[in-house]
């Protein structure tokens, strides 16, 4: 470096080159890539070339083998139906209306489809409980119809828990065979809310008297179906309207994540939330107690972590205080 405001790009700019000199005088200046790193009798052989030149020939030389080593594009034949269906249209997608129900989850839907396959699936904004939302498992579904790792035939489970592939048919025949009006039967089966699935569990009953229906939930709720038994005098799961809620204080539910109706809560949740003019300038309070963050502790006004052993005394404190405010003891 001559001063501080001079560099040297390289040994002719420090000798002053008169070469240098009147490229550097050019609109596009390139230093030669091989100058500094090779002898004089190498650039006479090699030539001068630039960093310009390098990319040309390296992006031919890709483009080229590309080309060379790419296959032959498949060819996609578009084949009209020999006799169309009046509902399908070519590029025009329907729209089904249908339910789903995985374990505790529920949620009416729209099913969007284009020529017979399901892309998409929103809620239906014509359901008196959602109102139109949706949840990610719903929405995600879909994926399962495309996914390639799933069973695709029926199977025979062995002694040594290995599986024989049978088809359809054949497994229906062994069932069949296996089946009498005197034998013992037992289904197993999840919570099912269809009214289908019950008419035809009735009808297999009325053919096999000693049928019996054991059901079995993986996340069950049948500690708080006893609960409600033993202080309401009724088995059943109580429904909410969080919309006409003014104070919510909640204690390790998350009802806007996962707890009973998560999309029904939230949004009757999402209404008392928002302040629709002056006049109604009013909004819910909720107060979260909770172990562990949850969607609803992260959304609630006031949050309070408490241990998983101090969650009955915490109920306990706070009815205390709404007796004590309600003038009881």
């Amino acid at each position: 470096m001559k001063d501080n405001q001079t560099i040297w790009l390289g040994k002719d700019d420090l000798t002053g080159k008169k070469d240098l000199l009147e490229q550097s005088k050019q609109e596009f200046y390139e230093l030669p890539v091989l100058n500094e790193l090779s002898t004089e009798e190498e650039d006479s052989q090699l030539g001068t070339s630039n960093r310009r030149d390098f990319l040309k020939y390296l992006g031919f030389g890709v483009g080229a083998a590309a080309i060379a080593a790419s296959c032959e594009t498949p060819v996609r034949r578009a084949i009209p139906y020999v006799n169309k269906p009046d509902a399908i249209v070519p590029g025009v997608a329907n729209f089904y209306a249908s339910s789903f129900v995985n374990g505790k989850d529920f949620v009416p839907i729209l099913v969007k489809t284009r020529e017979g396959r399901p892309i998409k699936i929103e809620g239906n904004p014509q359901s008196p409980l959602t109102h139109g939302g949706t949840s990610a498992r719903a929405q995600a579904m879909v994926l399962e119809l495309y996914d390639s790792t799933r069973v695709k035939h029926a199977g025979k489970i062995n002694d040594d828990t290995t599986v024989d592939q049978m088809d359809w048919e054949a497994l229906d025949a062994t069932i069949q065979n296996a089946l009498s009006a005197g034998s013992n039967i037992r289904i197993l089966t999840p919570s099912n809310y269809s009214p289908s699935f019950a008419e035809a569990l009735k009808t297999f009953k009325a053919k096999y008297p000693n049928t019996e229906v054991v059901t079995y939930d993986a996340h069950s709720n049948s500690a708080m179906l006893l609960a409600n038994q033993n202080q309401f005098g009724t088995k059943g799961i109580p429904s909410y309207h969080f919309d006409k809620a003014e104070v919510i204080v909640n204690f390790n539910a998350d009802f806007l994540g996962t707890w009973i109706a998560p999309v029904q809560f939230a949004h009757q949740w999402a209404k008392n939330r928002k302040i629709k003019d002056a006049h109604h300038a009013h909004m819910s309070r909720m107060i979260a107690f909770e172990s562990h963050m949850t969607l609803t502790g992260s959304n609630a006004d006031s949050r309070v972590v408490i241990r998983p052993s101090e969650l009955g005394l915490s109920i306990a404190k706070v009815h205390n205080e709404v007796a004590k405010a309600m003038g009881g003891t």
